[in-house]
C-alpha cells in the first residue's frame, strides 16, 4: 500500500508515520504545505491512500484539489470538533480526530482495505466542508485566571509545568514554582489544552512537554518524569500510556 502523509506539524507527521510503521505501512512521502503537496502530486505517481490534515501552513488542504486531480483515497486527520465532522460523514470521507489513537488508526486502515476499490475524493462538496469548518476552528486555551485572595491573576498556559489533581481539586504548577487552584477537572483540561504541548500521563497529571527535565525507567514498565521545578510528588507515566507518551515526545 502506497501512503502519503500531508501534515504541517512535523512532529505530528513523524508520530503518524511511526504509528503506520507499527501497522506494517511505510509512507512514501511526508508533505507539509499546500504548495509542496501540489508540486509533489504533479511530479510523482499518486498513492493509494492519503492522510490529510485540514489546516496547513499556507492554507486549507482543499486547495490542493483545486489544482490537481487526485484519485487517491483520503483519510482526514483533524482537531475539529464533532459539529464540523458532520461534513465528513455527509461526504462519506473517513477521518481521525487528533491526537490520533492507535486503535482508531488501525480501524481506519482496515476500513480502507475493505473498500479499496472505491475512490473517496473529488466529486465531494469541499465548499460545504469549508463553510462548516470555518466557524469551528479549535482555539486552545492561552491563559487561566486564578483567584488569590481578593485578586485575580492571569497565568499564561506556556508558563504552566503541569496540572495535577489532589484531594479532589485541580491545581496548576507554574515554572516559577507556584501552585494555583483552578475549577477545571483534568478531563475538561484535556479538551482545551494544545495536544502538541500537553499530555495526560496518568489519572493525576497533565504535563507540559517543555517542562520535562528528565525521563527515567521505572518499575513495571512505567516511566518517571522529572520536571524543571515541580518536585512535590512523583510523576509516573502509567504503563498503558507509555507507548503513546513515547510517540508524543517524538
Amino acid at each position: 500500500m502506497k501512503v502519503v502523509i500531508i501534515e504541517d506539524e512535523k512532529p505530528a507527521a513523524r508520530r503518524l508515520s511511526r504509528m503506520l510503521n507499527d501497522l506494517g505501512i511505510e509512507p512514501i512521502a511526508m508533505l507539509h504545505s499546500v504548495n509542496e503537496s501540489i508540486n509533489w502530486f504533479y511530479n510523482n505517481q499518486h498513492p493509494d491512500l492519503i492522510f490529510l490534515d485540514i489546516q496547513l501552513s499556507d492554507g486549507l488542504s482543499f486547495e490542493i484539489f483545486e489544482e490537481v486531480e487526485i484519485k487517491s483515497a483520503i483519510i482526514f486527520t483533524t482537531a475539529y470538533d464533532e459539529y464540523a465532522l458532520k461534513a465528513f460523514k455527509l461526504n462519506s470521507i473517513d477521518y481521525l480526530l487528533k491526537p490520533i489513537d492507535t486503535d482508531e488508526l488501525e480501524n481506519a486502515v482496515n476500513q480502507y482495505k475493505k473498500i479499496q476499490s472505491a475512490t473517496l475524493n473529488p466529486g465531494f462538496d469541499f465548499e460545504q466542508i469549508k463553510k462548516l469548518i470555518a466557524p469551528t476552528e479549535k482555539n486552545f486555551k492561552k491563559r487561566f485566571t486564578v483567584k488569590i485572595g481578593q485578586h485575580l491573576k492571569m497565568v499564561p498556559t506556556d508558563t504552566i509545568e503541569c496540572f495535577f489533581s489532589e484531594n479532589k481539586a485541580t491545581n496548576i504548577h507554574t515554572n516559577n514554582d507556584r501552585n494555583y487552584l483552578i475549577e477545571d477537572t483534568l478531563e475538561q483540561l484535556e479538551d482545551v489544552l494544545e495536544p502538541e504541548y500537553f499530555y495526560r500521563v496518568s489519572r493525576k497529571y497533565i504535563v507540559n512537554i517543555n517542562a520535562i527535565k528528565d525521563i527515567v525507567s521505572y518499575s513495571n514498565s512505567r516511566l518517571k518524569l522529572m520536571l524543571n521545578s515541580y518536585n512535590e510528588s512523583e510523576i509516573i507515566v502509567s504503563r498503558e500510556r507509555v507507548k503513546d507518551f513515547k510517540n508524543w515526545i517524538g
